[in-house]
């Protein structure tokens, strides 16, 4: 796995993995920073916009069709299970979409990061770009294999609702992928061996990714939550490095 080795346990531990998406949101504030967050923060808004306005005026009539007339009278049970779970799908869709855009400016956004932590330049590890297409391509793959009996489950009445509770562990585990690519890639690993890392971390990946959703759904304040989690997951690999 390249030249990165992680400390397992400090990597796993749950309460270090949620203060450094906490230390990120302190960095937003660096100035050697703050070039780097204006267009993110303008795709977040406009996208995040977007996505609660769907939200709002479509999730609910969809609902409405998708619950049979036999089970209306279970209406109370089963209209906020489906809320939850395709309002979680149309936001994670959206922050997806936001990262996608942002992703050049994210990738920097890491790399001063961690020039800030060490106090020196750094030299990010460039891959090819068919190499970095084909890592973005898996990714996909790998998430939207693992979505879909999530959205199968999420509308079969009497067994949707656990749905909520299984899209929150996915959308934590993908979180926690996503954000962490950024600090990984300047290290040189692509996608199988990110995967590969943050399983070793799981706990901690779990944790860090949980947190970061849990920001992501509070109106307003998700705009600098994706930043933020950038600079966190710096700091997460920065300080979860196996340095012996």
């Amino acid at each position: 796995m390249n030249n990165l080795q992680i400390n397992i346990k400090k990597g796993s531990n749950p309460v270090l993995a949620i203060n450094y998406f906490l230390q990120g949101i302190k960095y937003l504030t660096r100035p050697g920073l703050r070039k780097f967050l204006l267009i993110p923060i303008l795709i977040n808004l406009i996208l995040y916009s977007a996505g609660f306005a769907l939200g709002y005026y479509y999730i609910s009539g969809l609902i409405g069709q998708l619950i049979p007339d036999w089970l209306h009278w279970l209406n109370w049970i089963l209209w906020p299970v489906f809320f939850i779970s395709f309002f979680l799908i149309v936001f994670f869709s959206f922050t997806l979409l936001a990262n996608l855009l942002a992703a050049p400016f994210y990738s920097q956004l890491s790399a001063h990061t961690l020039s800030l932590l060490t106090g020196k330049p750094v030299k990010t590890q460039e891959q090819p770009w068919p190499k970095v297409i084909w890592s973005e391509f898996r990714r996909l793959g790998y998430l939207g294999l693992r979505a879909l009996p999530l959205i199968f489950i999420s509308v079969i009445p009497g067994v949707n609702f656990i749905a909520p509770f299984l899209w929150a562990l996915f959308g934590a585990w993908a979180i926690a992928l996503e954000y962490m690519a950024y600090p990984l890639e300047n290290e040189g690993l692509l996608f199988y061996e990110q995967r590969q890392l943050a399983r070793s971390v799981r706990f901690g990946a779990l944790s860090f990714g949980g947190i970061t959703v849990a920001a992501l759904t509070i109106p307003l304040f998700n705009i600098i939550v994706p930043p933020a989690a950038v600079i966190g997951a710096t700091i997460f690999i920065h300080e979860a490095k196996d340095l012996s």
